[in-house]
């Protein structure tokens, strides 16, 4: 096992001085719902501040106006009908920050019986579409995508961010760390366990990510490090870019904790991720 650092952040994509737009990564981000209209919204503003280009969709129609609210220029909304030429352009896709498995949260969850309400259908429906249709693109898999999907849809090479409960979803057993690189080596992807300590791996190497703080429970910060995930993605290995995201999550929950304790929230995870980047 090894032990992720600042160091390893070095090695990262950097832009040339001399680049010009689009050459430093695209990403196109499918998210959002009724439910969860603010989740997308963390991605994007974390990947807007690595990538040249943030094209953003949603299957839920009313979401553009909800976005333009957010008073957010830095990335593109997509109408959901041209969709795929954004992700057939893209360097690397994230599906699933914000996509519903239940019209309520007060639902309970049957997805063994394949039980889904018409919110879970469609996020079933969307995330198998594009999986199965772009399957040789970079994907990171999130949120509510990764709550309904099989493990036979999965893409070679996807980045999977899950937290206790996806895991043993998804692969229908408890997170057992002796089990874990053997799960991405039958999967051929990239797997991040979040958790007090984060694990990562891509079936061969396994990256311990170590850090942060009860901070981090807040909601949203998962989709900040959904966003920062493809973004790195775009113009990195998988397992270095997951590893990384995880990292600089923990690493600026860390800073945040010295100015305010635990009294942050995900607005600040996505504002500092790179000015702390910058100190580091």
């Amino acid at each position: 096992m090894i032990r992720f650092t600042r160091n390893d952040l070095g090695r990262l994509w950097k832009p040339k001085n001399n680049s010009h737009k689009g050459e430093n990564g695209q990403v196109t981000i499918i998210g959002g719902s009724k439910l969860f209209h603010g989740a997308p919204m963390f991605a994007v503003r974390a990947a807007s501040r690595i990538v040249d280009m943030v094209y953003f969709s949603s299957p839920d129609p009313d979401l553009e106006k909800i976005s333009a609210k957010a008073m957010l220029g830095a990335f593109i909304w997509v109408p959901w009908e041209e969709i795929e030429y954004y992700v057939e352009k893209s360097d690397a896709v994230l599906i699933g920050p914000g996509m519903m498995r239940y019209e309520s949260e007060t639902s309970s969850f049957k997805k063994p019986d394949y039980q889904f309400d018409h919110d879970g259908t469609l996020t079933r429906s969307v995330t198998k579409y594009f999986l199965q249709k772009f399957s040789e693109k970079q994907w990171v898999i999130d949120g509510g995508s990764l709550q309904v999907i099989e493990k036979e849809w999965i893409p070679q090479r996807a980045i999977l961010t899950t937290n206790e409960k996806e895991f043993e979803l998804l692969f229908g057993s408890p997170f057992s760390l002796s089990d874990f690189q053997l799960t991405a080596k039958r999967q051929n992807c990239v797997i991040v366990f979040k958790g007090e300590i984060t694990y990562v791996t891509d079936g061969e190497e396994i990256y311990e990510v170590a850090g942060g703080n009860a901070g981090l429970t807040k909601g949203g910060t998962g989709d900040v490090q959904a966003g920062l995930t493809v973004s790195f993605m775009a113009k990195n290995p998988p397992l270095l870019a997951a590893a990384a995201a995880a990292f600089v999550v923990k690493m600026t929950a860390d800073k945040l904790y010295e100015k305010a304790g635990f009294n942050y929230n995900a607005d600040d995870v996505s504002e500092n991720v790179c000015v702390f980047m910058k100190e580091e």
